[in-house]
C-alpha cells in the first residue's frame, strides 16, 4: 500500500513540524551563535569544542577539507589579524531534526572585514549538520556555498 500526501496535507504536516520543533531552533540558534561568538573573538579553543573531529566542510570554491584544516585557517585568519567577522542574516534560519542523530541548519550569512579602508562584506549560504552525542551538540558536516 502506497500512501500519498496532498500538498495541502503536507504542508500541514510541515507546520506541525516545524512548531513541535521550536525548541530544537531556538537550541540551534544558541549554538550558532556560541560557535560565531567563538570565531569573531578568535577564540580558537572555543571554536574548535564545536566540531566534532570528523568534520567534513564541503565549500562550493575550495573543495572537501577537515577538522584540522578548517581549525587551522581560522587560526591563521586570527594571527594575521584580518578583523573577519560573521553575522546570521536575520530571519534567514531553517531548523529540521534528523532523526536520532541530531539536527540540520539552513540559513545565510554575512562575512565582513576592512580591506583598504572600507568594509568589504558577503553574504552565502550554509547547511550544518548538528550531531547530538554523549549530551553534546557539534557540528559534524558543513556545506558552504553560493559565494
Amino acid at each position: 500500500m502506497k500512501l500519498y500526501l496532498t500538498p495541502l496535507l503536507m504542508t500541514v504536516s510541515l507546520a506541525v513540524a516545524a512548531q513541535g520543533s521550536d525548541d530544537l531552533f531556538k537550541k540551534i540558534e544558541s549554538l550558532d551563535s556560541i560557535v560565531f561568538t567563538a570565531f569573531n573573538t578568535c577564540d580558537i579553543e572555543k571554536f574548535g569544542s564545536m566540531f566534532t573531529k570528523d568534520l567534513e566542510f564541503y565549500h562550493d570554491k575550495g573543495g572537501l577539507t577537515d577538522y584540522a584544516y578548517t581549525i587551522n585557517a581560522i587560526k591563521g585568519n586570527c594571527d594575521r589579524k584580518l578583523g573577519l567577522t560573521r553575522t546570521l542574516v536575520p530571519d534567514s534560519m531553517e531548523v529540521y531534526p534528523i532523526g536520532d542523530y541530531g539536527a540540520v541548519q539552513l540559513a545565510s550569512h554575512r562575512f565582513c572585514h576592512i580591506e583598504n579602508g572600507k568594509e568589504d562584506c558577503g553574504t552565502f549560504r550554509f547547511v550544518h549538520v548538528w550531531k547530538f552525542e554523549h549530551q553534546q551538540w557539534k557540528i559534524s558536516r558543513v556545506i558552504s556555498y553560493d559565494h
